[in-house]
């Protein structure tokens, strides 16, 4: 029988993540077959121990390269695969047990060539990852984007949880150099070239992310420097709620700023929003402890995200540096 499906999962350093990952896999309510193609991308802790312990009971394909980053680590398992569509997953997310049935249920009636879905904490995740993932998804902090009803028929996945078609990949040569941004890129490239691309709002994925709140913020900040490199690849990408989290961040220290003279109206507005993200978050958590994480959640992503914005607006308009020249740690030249 036909593959029509291949997971594709870059991994570095990450082997306890693997095994989770295809603990959930091993759950899958799905009756068709389908392939795992894991790349190990030069790992000094690498994976094949763990992934010996599940290849009797999945189809995995198992390769160890050079350090090349994960956007080239998932081009490399897709010239490899040999479904017609590549579901590519990072290594830090479980699949629920209907994850392929819903992708395969969607496509069925409404073809994408990409295609992804939102991401949710699962139960098991500790009080941090979940008010990460409530900072990085919820309407009242990123409006949502992530699995809004009205992205179905225009939406740029994210490579945590996305599928692409062999053709499309063929078509395009797959993701590029950069690091992060390598997902929305490819997005952007597949619709210019008149590919259809889409939300599937119900395959959704538990994405651990990260544990750690240095982590967190060097993460978010890379996004916010990301962005303007991706608008000016792609003219007429870019949107003026990009810019939030700057303003936010530096309404927020002005308001703090302005209390010495008396004034409390801007800090008193913020105290509103950050009680209005608290009280969201408990009530859906069903735990106060992760409301309050969840406000510093927030902090640290708008003041990590605006920065890094305005650092690569600022190098890039500004300065008029050229964006590998400017911040070369977001390049993966030696691929």
């Amino acid at each position: 029988m036909k593959l029509e499906y291949s997971f594709i999962i870059p991994v570095y350093n990450r082997p306890d993540e693997i095994r989770e990952l295809l603990q959930s896999m091993l759950a899958l309510d799905f009756e068709r077959p389908f392939e795992i193609v894991i790349v190990e991308d030069g790992s000094s802790k690498p994976s094949a121990e763990v992934i010996k312990q599940f290849q009797q009971k999945l189809n995995i394909s198992y390769y160890y390269k050079k350090n090349t980053g994960p956007g080239d680590s998932r081009n490399f398992g897709m010239r490899y695969a040999k479904g017609d569509f590549f579901l590519i997953l990072d290594s830090d997310v479980l699949l629920p047990p209907d994850y392929l049935k819903c992708i395969d249920r969607f496509l069925s009636h409404t073809y994408c060539d990409c295609f992804g879905g939102p991401d949710a904490a699962h139960p098991t995740f500790s009080d941090t990852q979940k008010a990460i993932d409530y900072a990085m998804t919820s309407f009242l902090t990123t409006g949502g984007i992530r699995g809004k009803k009205s992205s179905v028929n225009k939406f740029e996945p994210r490579s945590f949880n996305m599928g692409i078609s062999r053709k499309a990949f063929e078509a395009t040569g797959g993701f590029g150099l950069i690091h992060p941004g390598e997902d929305p890129d490819l997005s952007l490239r597949l619709q210019k070239e008149g590919y259809k691309t889409c939300l599937i709002p119900d395959a959704k994925v538990f994405h651990k992310r990260r544990i750690d709140w240095n982590k967190f913020y060097h993460q978010v900040e890379k996004f916010g420097m990301v962005r303007p490199i991706l608008n000016s690849w792609h003219p007429g990408s870019g949107k003026i709620t990009y810019w939030f989290p700057t303003f936010f961040t530096a309404g927020f220290v002005l308001s703090i700023l302005l209390l010495s003279t008396g004034l409390w109206l801007f800090f008193e507005l913020y105290l509103i929003y950050f009680l209005l993200v608290f009280l969201d978050s408990a009530i859906k958590n069903k735990s106060i402890n992760i409301g309050l994480f969840s406000v510093y959640a927030v902090l640290v992503q708008f003041v990590g995200y605006g920065y890094g914005f305005f650092k690569s607006v600022w190098q890039l308009k500004v300065l008029k540096k050229n964006p590998e020249i400017a911040f070369p740690h977001l390049f993966f030249k030696h691929a």
